[in-house]
C-alpha cells in the first residue's frame, strides 16, 4: 500500500476546512441604486476586483472590453464586469438587473446592480424585492437627485430597512469633507419619514477603490467603516423563522398510491412533526405526519427550507393554497387595499380586469379604486384615475376569489403579488398588502325561486348578450336597431343598449378618458348581465374599443350567451360618413381621445360574427344576425321579413 503524501493531506485537510468555514458564513443580500452614472456597476466591479474572484481569463477579456467599450482613457473599466449586454456596453448604462456573488473572510454576499434611468425603475423595484440592504449611491458633483429620492422610496417601500448612502466620486470633489456633509443632510432629511432602521454614509471613490476594502488616504477626516468593513458587520434582523408558519403549497406530490404530500417553500415561521396546521383557505385542519425531504426526513423545518409535508387526515389541499399554524393564521379575503408599482407601458385602469398572482395562487382581480398616486421626491398623496408607468400608487383590489395573505410589513413573503395583462401574459405591476376590505357582513346573495331560464322559457327564447363593435360611424346603432325590430317582429323579447343613450343616465358622469372608458364599459358589462339574468336577448351597441373589457363582459356570463359581433368598417369609410360630425371635429382638435383618430381601436380576433358593411347593406346584415341567433339555438328557427 503506498504510504500517503503528508503534504497533500495536509493540503486536503486545509481545503476541507475552508469549505467548512465558507459553509458556515452568513449571506447578506444587497442592491446598489441610484441615479444613471453615479458608479453603481464600477463599484460593483470593485468589488469583485479588489476581492480577487476574477479569473485570469476575465481579467484579459476586461482589458480588451475596456479598450473597445470603456469610459475611463486607459484604465480598466471596472463596470464592464457587470454591465453584460451590448447595449449596455455601448451606451455606458445599465439596463437590466445583474447580480453578482463574492466574498470576504467573514460573510457571503450576493449584490443585484441596478438600472438608474427612470425607465427602469421596475427593474430596480424588482431587485429591490429580495434584498436586505440597499446602497444609494450619489455623485458627489451633483448631490441628491430626482431618481435617488426615487430609488430611496422604492426601497422604503419594498421593506429594506438598512441603507448606505455612497457619496460617490469623492475624488472629482476634492475629497471634500464640506460637500460630504452637504449631500448627507440633504439626503437623511428627506429620509427622515421612510422608516430606515440604519442610515450609513461613506464617502468611496468606487473608481480608485478609496474607502470601498481599504481605507483612503486622502480623507483623514473620515473616520469610520470601509464599505466592505460596514457589510461584513452591519446586523440585518432575519426573524423569518420566528414569525408565524406559513408555506404555499406548490405541488401536490403523489408518486403513487400509498403516497400525499403538499411541497413547497417554508415562507416563514417553523413546523416540526406532530404539530397541528391549517389550511387558511378553507380552514380544514390537520397534523404533520412526516417532513420530507430529498435527503431524509426531519424532525424541523424552518423558513427558506423546501419541504414536503404529509399529514395525519385526508383533507382537500390544492397548488396555491397557504397551509399555516392553526393560531396567528393569514387573513383570507378578495378584496384588499395595497400599494402598487405600475411597471408597463400601458396604464393602470381602473375596472380593466388583470390576474394576480399571490404565491402559486392565480386569480383574476381589477382594480376597484386608486386611493391616490404618491410623490416619490416628496411622499406627497396625489389624487390619480390611473397610474401610468413607473408611477406608485394606493389602490383597493376585488378579486375572483378569496386568497390567503399577510400584510406585507409584517410578511414579504405572503404579502407580495404581481399582476399581469391577460392578454400578453407580461407582468404589468407588483404589489405590497397593506391590509384586507371587508365586505359588509349584512350583504348576502338572496335566493330566488325563478331562474333565467325560466324566465327564458316563458318568453320562448334564451338569453343571450349580442356585443356590437365597431369604430364610430360604422353601422353598429343602424343594425342593432334592425335586428330589435325582427325579433320583436317574431314576438321575441330584446332590448337595446346602446352608447350614446346610455350616456345620458346611467354613465353621464363619465368622460372618455381611457379609464372613464373601461369604467362604462364596466358598467354597461354588468347592466347586459341583469337583462340576460331578466331572460331577455340584450343587444349592446358600444364603440367598446379594447379587448379586455370586452373579455370581461364575455366573462359575467355563461359559455355561449355572449355573441361578439365586430362591424368591420375601415376607418376611411367610417370616416366618409361621418354621420355626426365627429370625425370633422375630431381632425380639428376639438374633440380629444377620439376613436380611430387619436385613441387606439382593437378590433376582435375571434368575434362570432364578422359584418362587412362595406359589401352589404344594413338590412341584409341584420338578418344575418338573426340567423345567427337561429342556428345558435337562442331564438326558434322562424323566418321573418320587415
Amino acid at each position: 500500500m503506498n504510504a500517503i503524501d503528508p503534504n497533500v493531506a495536509a493540503d486536503a485537510s486545509a481545503f476541507t476546512d475552508y469549505l467548512g468555514r465558507h459553509e458556515k458564513k452568513s449571506l447578506l443580500r444587497f442592491l446598489t441604486c441610484g441615479s444613471v452614472d453615479d458608479g453603481k456597476s464600477t463599484l460593483i466591479g470593485r468589488l469583485l476586483y479588489d476581492s480577487k474572484l476574477l479569473f485570469e481569463d476575465q481579467l484579459l477579456s476586461l482589458e480588451k472590453d475596456s479598450r473597445k467599450h470603456g469610459t475611463v482613457g486607459d484604465d480598466i473599466d471596472l463596470a464592464l464586469l457587470v454591465d453584460g449586454l451590448e447595449a449596455e456596453r455601448e451606451q455606458g448604462i445599465t439596463i437590466d438587473v445583474a447580480y453578482r456573488f463574492f466574498s470576504t473572510d467573514r460573510r457571503k454576499f450576493i449584490v443585484a446592480d441596478t438600472p438608474g434611468h427612470e425607465q427602469y425603475t421596475r427593474n430596480m423595484a424588482t431587485g429591490a424585492s429580495t434584498s436586505d440592504l440597499a446602497v444609494i449611491l450619489v455623485d458627489a458633483r451633483r448631490g441628491v437627485l430626482t431618481q435617488t429620492r426615487r430609488h430611496a422610496f422604492i426601497t422604503s417601500l419594498v421593506g429594506i430597512r438598512h441603507v448606505v448612502l455612497a457619496v460617490n466620486k469623492i475624488d472629482l470633489v476634492g475629497f471634500s469633507q464640506a460637500i460630504f456633509e452637504v449631500i448627507v443632510a440633504d439626503f437623511s432629511a428627506f429620509a427622515a419619514g421612510l422608516g430606515f432602521k440604519t442610515l450609513t454614509a461613506i464617502p468611496l471613490s468606487a473608481r480608485y477603490g478609496d474607502n470601498v476594502l481599504e481605507r483612503s488616504l486622502q480623507m483623514p477626516w473620515y473616520e469610520g467603516q470601509t464599505l466592505v468593513e460596514h457589510l461584513e458587520a452591519v446586523v440585518v434582523d432575519d426573524d423569518a423563522a420566528e414569525r408565524p408558519f406559513r408555506m404555499p403549497v406548490q405541488w401536490v406530490n403523489r408518486p403513487n398510491l400509498d403516497f400525499r404530500g403538499f411541497s413547497g417553500t417554508i415562507a416563514s415561521g417553523t413546523v416540526r412533526r406532530g404539530d397541528a396546521v391549517v389550511v387558511a383557505k378553507s380552514g380544514r385542519t390537520s397534523t404533520v405526519k412526516s417532513i420530507v425531504t430529498f435527503d431524509g426526513e426531519l424532525d424541523t423545518a424552518s423558513a427558506g427550507e423546501a419541504v414536503t409535508l404529509t399529514l395525519d387526515d385526508e383533507i382537500d389541499i390544492s397548488r396555491g393554497d397557504v397551509l399555516s399554524g392553526t393560531i396567528a393564521r393569514p387573513e383570507v379575503a378578495d378584496q384588499f387595499a395595497a400599494h402598487l408599482i405600475w411597471m408597463a407601458d400601458d396604464p393602470l385602469l381602473p375596472g380593466r380586469p388583470y390576474l394576480l398572482k399571490i404565491g402559486a395562487r392565480q386569480v383574476t382581480a381589477q382594480v376597484t379604486a386608486i386611493r391616490h398616486k404618491i410623490d416619490v421626491n416628496t411622499g406627497g398623496e396625489l389624487p390619480a384615475k390611473s397610474l401610468a408607468l413607473n408611477e406608485v400608487g394606493v389602490a383597493n383590489l376585488s378579486l375572483s376569489e378569496a386568497v390567503a395573505f399577510d400584510a406585507y410589513a409584517a410578511n414579504r413573503e405572503t404579502g407580495a403579488f404581481i399582476i399581469i395583462d391577460r392578454l400578453s401574459n407580461l407582468t404589468v405591476g407588483a404589489g405590497m398588502i397593506d391590509h384586507g376590505l371587508r365586505r359588509a357582513g349584512n350583504i348576502h346573495w338572496q335566493a330566488l325561486d325563478v331562474d333565467k331560464r325560466t324566465r327564458a322559457l316563458a318568453k320562448g327564447q334564451k338569453s343571450a348578450v349580442v356585443w356590437f363593435t365597431g369604430l364610430s360611424g360604422a353601422g353598429k346603432s343602424t343594425i342593432a336597431n334592425l335586428v330589435e325590430r325582427k325579433l320583436t317582429a317574431l314576438g321575441r323579447h330584446a332590448y337595446i343598449l346602446d352608447g350614446d343613450n346610455v350616456r345620458h343616465g346611467l354613465n353621464r358622469d363619465l368622460g372618455f378618458s381611457d379609464a372613464d372608458r373601461v369604467e362604462n364599459i364596466r358598467r354597461v358589462a354588468e347592466t347586459a348581465k341583469l337583462f340576460v339574468d331578466a331572460g331577455l336577448i340584450v343587444l349592446v351597441s358600444f364603440i367598446s374599443p379594447f379587448r379586455a373589457e370586452r373579455q370581461l363582459a364575455r366573462e359575467l356570463v355563461e359559455e355561449g350567451e355572449f355573441i361578439e359581433v365586430f362591424v368591420d368598417t375601415p376607418l376611411d369609410v367610417a370616416e366618409a360618413r361621418d354621420p355626426k360630425g365627429l370625425y370633422a371635429k375630431a381632425r380639428a382638435g376639438e374633440i380629444a381621445r377620439f376613436t380611430g383618430v387619436s385613441s387606439p381601436y382593437e378590433p376582435p380576433k375571434e368575434a362570432e360574427i364578422r359584418l362587412d358593411t362595406t359589401s352589404a347593406a344594413a338590412d341584409v346584415l341584420a338578418e344575418r344576425v338573426v340567423a345567427y341567433l337561429q342556428e345558435a339555438g337562442v331564438i326558434p328557427g322562424v323566418e321573418v321579413t320587415i
